[in-house]
């Protein structure tokens, strides 16, 4: 079956936002493959932290980007190196080359990443490189380009200011909201109390919420970007 790419600014991006369809794409068959762009950890740094704590959180990340990984059945996982929460300052030609290097590697037919209004900054930058990165040329793999919402970022931007996230994609995840909740786990460190929207609390509510409006258990929210039905 057809390969599915999913493009990430952070790890713990890709659980968050459409872990649960990552997971039944898997067990569906389909090959799901994930690029993650920056570490997720290095802007929290200020001066005092030693490069040995830096490396140690940096580590202690992508052990848990790659245990979520293999519980959603994640076939491989890429990382780039662009500067964590400083994207803006890259140029979008770069990343989206990133974003190309991976597409022409995996020959994906649906690609899912962030959002365009998102509070995030890499979010954002993430989703014009994979904007650029999908141009629809002939011959091009990519006929399917949905964007997801990411607690924590997509809620908390403010009226006018971007984009609103309208869902009119929608995917039934209720039976792997288990696995996106166990892969959510593997992200302890990164996990606040209830009522915080980056808690598994609220994960577990959005499903339901998302799944009530179309009438299922559980569900996840996309924005449709483009969809091309082949001759």
């Amino acid at each position: 079956m057809s390969a599915v790419l999913v493009v990430v600014a952070h790890p713990d991006d890709e659980v968050l936002g459409c872990g649960g369809t990552m997971a039944r794409l898997a067990q569906e068959g389909r090959s799901v493959h994930l690029l993650v762009l920056a570490d997720g950890v290095g802007a929290r740094h200020v001066d005092g932290h030693t490069d040995a704590r830096v490396m140690d959180e940096q580590r202690r990340r992508r052990v848990a980007l790659t245990a979520a990984s293999q519980v959603l059945g994640v076939q491989s996982v890429d990382t780039a190196d662009f500067p964590d929460n400083r994207m803006d300052t890259v140029a979008v030609l770069d990343v989206a080359r990133r974003v190309e290097q991976a597409i022409a590697a995996h020959r994906p037919t649906m690609v899912l990443t962030h959002h365009a209004g998102d509070v995030n900054q890499d979010h954002r930058r993430t989703h014009e490189a994979v904007i650029a990165a999908c141009r629809p040329q002939p011959g091009h793999p990519v006929d399917t380009l949905l964007f997801f919402e990411v607690a924590s970022s997509t809620e908390w931007q403010v009226p006018g200011a971007a984009p609103v996230f309208q869902p009119s994609w929608f995917v039934d995840t209720s039976s792997t909201i288990t696995k996106q909740l166990e892969a959510l786990s593997c992200y302890a460190e990164e996990l606040r109390p209830w009522p915080h929207p980056r808690s598994a609390e609220a994960l577990r509510a959005r499903a339901a919420w998302r799944g009530a409006t179309v009438g299922v258990e559980a569900a996840e929210a996309f924005m449709l970007g483009r969809r091309l039905v082949r001759g």
